[in-house]
């Protein structure tokens, strides 16, 4: 059995949420590098090159992508062989408590959905937790603005809807959401489990780097369909029209009930931020 102290969490939990804020990952960056040089549309064109220059200015000065700095969502993959010295969950939320500090992040939680009142320090975090094989605590920090998080959508399908109404339903709610989720975006979809598991197979499935295609070759082709579909919408980036809606589809999937097709769809904007570390 392996020991690691819940203060070791909380400081590298401050840090990936600074550096998940400041630093787009490479894959996002490499998909709108790409895009860019495939779009034919100058004013498209030119919203490109100006997302490009605002996260190289962020990763220059680390300072954050975007001014919505988001939920914190932390998926914990925790080895059977870890014991965690301390309280878990305390460690992760003073973990997210002193990255937005510090980081001079903005606080975007409310302590109820009701009332709203600000927590003043975006605690608490979203917390996921997967209990894996091994010795090791992998951890990844993903902030989740609300422009993308607002237009996701979940759909309990019925079996004879079949393959096509999976596609329609993915691509009508990226037709719905238009500009509200600042594209270029990543679309993340959960095909089955049950109500609640098709929706976090969907965001799970923007942790994937958006050059990894599903390994299944028959979701493999469904992505690269989904995603030559959304990017004939004519969105384009920031809503102003060209053939970069999108700059990845992913889908994860899970066996569902034999009366049951859930389909869950989670948009991120262009800032897809994540990232992780492994103690």
């Amino acid at each position: 059995m392996r020991e690691i102290k819940s203060e070791q969490i909380t400081d590298v939990i401050r840090d990936l949420c600074i550096e998940a804020n400041c630093h787009l990952p490479q894959d996002i960056r490499d998909a709108m590098a790409e895009c860019r040089r495939r779009e034919s549309f100058a004013i498209a064109e030119n919203i490109l090159e100006k997302l490009e220059e605002n996260y190289r200015i962020a990763d220059a000065d680390t300072v954050p992508i975007c001014q919505d700095t988001g939920l914190a969502c932390v998926f914990l993959e925790i080895g059977q062989d870890v014991h965690i010295d301390g309280d878990l969950k305390k460690a992760v939320d003073e973990g997210v408590r002193c990255g937005y500090t510090e980081g001079y992040l903005r606080k975007s939680c409310v302590r109820d959905p009701i009332d709203r009142v600000n927590t003043g320090d975006n605690t608490p975090a979203v917390i996921y937790f997967d209990i894996v094989p091994g010795d090791r605590l992998k951890i990844t920090v993903a902030p989740k603005g609300f422009g993308s998080e607002n237009m996701s959508q979940i759909k309990m399908l019925k079996p004879s809807d079949g393959l096509q109404g999976v596609k329609d339903f993915i691509l009508r709610v990226v037709e719905e959401a238009g500009p509200n989720p600042c594209p270029p975006i990543v679309v993340g979809v959960g095909i089955g489990g049950t109500f609640d598991k098709a929706a976090l197979l969907a965001k799970k499935a923007l942790l994937r780097p958006a050059d990894q295609r599903n390994e299944n070759p028959f979701y493999r082709d469904l992505e690269e369909e989904m995603l030559e579909k959304i990017n004939e919408l004519g969105i384009g980036p920031q809503g102003f029209g060209g053939r970069t809606t999108a700059l990845s589809v992913n889908i994860e999937t899970l066996p569902t009930h034999i009366a049951g097709l859930p389909c869950a769809v989670n948009i991120n904007c262009h800032v897809t931020r994540h990232k992780s570390a492994v103690l």
